[in-house]
């Protein structure tokens, strides 16, 4: 089962996705932040002490498909947090490809994520970034329509689908209140 919970910062993605996993006594989490600066050690400090301890947490900024392919079959609840991240490590580490390249292997790296969620109950964290201005770079605008592409891909495959505002889920997929 797939199910996505989408919105912009600071929405509430992550709590919400946390309570789905609550659910069961078996959660893998799966976090894709590269602790690269201050900032970020604090971000993801703060992350770790609001899920529980018993969790088993997986750091893996780039190879999320092979990940959750490797441990589906021990977890009733897996939880990628989040997407937009890791599309911003894959990105960057493969800079130096053309644009068709990058986003052929970003399409395919996804497909196999979502081949990978049917052996268990994937719960997959991505940030809606296209409602906001257009981006003054290229590489802005390249990111955005990237991210665009790999949030239609795994909303398409989902079974359920989420998107978070102000702290509240509204479902869209299937379409009706989030429960």
């Amino acid at each position: 089962m797939l199910t996505l919970v989408i919105g912009g910062a600071r929405s509430g993605k992550s709590r919400f996705a946390q309570s789905i996993c609550s659910k069961g006594p078996r959660v893998t989490y799966f976090a894709t932040a590269r602790p690269e600066d201050n900032e970020m050690r604090a971000r993801i400090a703060r992350h770790r002490t609001d899920r529980p301890a018993e969790w088993l947490t997986i750091e893996e900024p780039l190879r999320i498909a092979n990940t959750v392919a490797l441990h589906a079959s021990n977890a009733d609840f897996i939880l990628l947090d989040c997407l937009t991240l890791w599309l911003s490590n894959f990105s960057a580490e493969h800079r130096c490809w053309s644009v068709e390249e990058l986003e052929l292997a970003i399409l395919k790296e996804v497909a196999r994520l979502i081949a990978a969620s049917a052996s268990s109950h994937l719960v997959i964290v991505t940030s809606e970034i296209g409602s906001g201005i257009v981006p003054e770079s290229p590489v802005g605008r390249l990111f955005r329509d990237l991210q665009g592409l790999v949030n239609q891909q795994v909303a398409k495959e989902s079974d359920f689908a989420c998107q978070m505002v102000a702290g509240i889920p509204l479902r869209i997929k299937p379409l009706g209140g989030c429960a």
